[in-house]
């Protein structure tokens, strides 16, 4: 008489060819061509979008009490003057562009 019925040998071959696909279907590498490729206008609009959100944060910690008024005041310096050099590169890439 065998160790396992036939309802157990069933169940764990579709357990292992489950396990099988889900593995491949994880680590199977993407195919690349399908990735939108991003330009360097899309990577500046993101970015701008970085900085004022961190802006934003910088704010509302700021009024939390976080920060002395000295420290608040060199970030958003240096925050506002990366904003100014990323909004003026995307004009510069618009006008080119139209």
């Amino acid at each position: 008489m065998s160790q396992f019925s036939t309802p157990e040998v069933i169940t764990y071959i579709v357990c292992s060819v489950f396990a099988s696909a889900l593995f491949v279907w994880i680590f199977y590498p993407a195919d690349e061509t399908e990735a939108e490729e991003k330009t360097r206008l899309t990577y500046l609009y993101e970015r701008k979008d970085v900085i004022y959100e961190n802006l934003r944060d910088l704010n509302f910690e700021h009024k939390g009490g976080k920060f002395t008024e000295k420290d608040f005041e060199i970030m958003r310096t240096s925050l506002e003057s990366e904003a100014a050099g990323v909004l003026a590169e995307i004009e510069k890439l618009e006008s080119v562009r139209a």
